[in-house]
């Protein structure tokens, strides 16, 4: 159990702004967890954005060189990154709240497979199996990033450490480049620039955290009762799951390094998400870490805490619930199409119930 102290003391960790003696860059995003990751508190979302950029031609997706990850940042001029020429595909990804993930990461594989096993084929999501990185690669459901990249924390940070900050760790030892190019001549601090204790820090702190609580008063509201049965009957809920169990206390999961605590255990979560990807019209083109099928396929953002959130969608584009529900396309397009069909004052009663989440 994290104390209160404990959380705190990992919370200013997570907060921390790098430097360059530290091992920041030489490519990077952000200077601290905190920087991407602040809105309202220590661990959600906020308005940064990252860049990605590749080529497709038609038929298959390649990230450009030195990855489809191009930083914003540089501790020198001479290697800063840029979106190459041939990059036809490029794109916003905004960054993803992490408050209440470790109930996320507690979710058993077999409840994700079984929530995908009971969806219409025509809005079934996609399951990915992926490394977990402190479990010598094992495998299991990933639930992490946009793409699904991760299914564990630890590994999630390091990911995170490495490719928004520039800082290596035995889970993620070697240095970006600058679009393909070595950074090695600008890079002072020998690898890997932290020992593990800090991913320790930062996965240990999310799992401590707690999504935002909706808004009981609006949610008490008539309007917001009735956006809700609204929002079941459209059909919204088959991929913004309202209801999920995680597994057992003890359970043992990413590949046997994590015990699932009494804290996470066997508790009802609402996050309104299947953490599935789905091709929803709206997709970034990028390959990540699945096949050529996720190339439009994004994770289902989950809608807890929605009603902290002014940038919606994976883009950041999309500025009102009611801007993001018409992009809604593909796989969900015939609850948009019941959507369009609604009264005025039905489509407000869902706005309004939206907006106490």
């Amino acid at each position: 159990m994290t104390t209160q102290a404990q959380f705190q003391s990992d919370g200013e960790v997570f907060a921390e702004q790098e430097k360059i003696t530290d091992g920041l860059g030489p490519v990077y995003n952000a200077q601290s967890c905190g920087e991407c990751h602040q809105n309202p508190v220590s661990g959600s979302s906020s308005q940064i954005t990252e860049l990605r950029a590749g080529r497709f031609a038609g038929q298959l997706f390649n990230e450009q060189i030195g990855g489809s990850l191009v930083h914003s940042r540089a501790i020198d001029a001479a290697i800063q990154e840029q979106v190459l020429r041939s990059s036809n595909v490029r794109s916003f990804r905004t960054s993803l709240s992490a408050l209440g993930d470790g109930f996320v990461e507690s979710i058993a594989d077999q409840t994700l497979i079984a929530i995908a096993g009971n969806q219409p084929s025509a809005m079934r999501g996609e399951i990915l199996q992926v490394a977990v990185l402190e479990a010598g690669g094992a495998l299991r459901v990933g639930r992490f990033g946009w793409k699904n990249q991760h299914a564990s924390l630890l590994s999630f940070s390091a990911d995170a450490y490495l490719n928004e900050m520039g800082i290596t760790s035995p889970l993620q030892p070697t240095e970006n480049t600058s679009n393909g190019q070595s950074v090695a001549a600008f890079d002072l601090v020998p690898d890997p620039e932290d020992n593990g204790e800090d991913l320790d820090i930062f996965a240990r702190f999310m799992r401590a955290t707690k999504a935002p609580p909706r808004d009981e008063a609006l949610a008490a509201t008539p309007d917001a009762q009735g956006g809700s049965q609204i929002f079941n009957q459209l059909g919204c809920v088959v991929c913004h799951v309202r209801n999920i169990t995680t597994a057992s206390p003890g359970t043992l999961i990413n590949g046997g390094a994590f015990s699932v605590p009494a804290e996470l255990g066997n508790k009802v979560i609402h996050p309104f998400s299947d953490f599935l990807l789905h091709d929803i019209g709206t997709g970034d083109g990028i390959v990540q870490n699945g096949g050529p099928s996720t190339r439009n396929e994004m994770r289902t953002a989950p809608l807890w805490g929605l009603r902290t959130r002014n940038r919606l969608m994976h883009d950041g584009l999309s500025l009102t619930s009611e801007e993001a529900i018409l992009r809604h396309q593909g796989q969900a397009s015939q609850v948009i199409n019941r959507y369009q069909g609604l009264s005025l004052a039905q489509k407000r009663q869902l706005i309004e119930f939206l907006s106490s989440l």
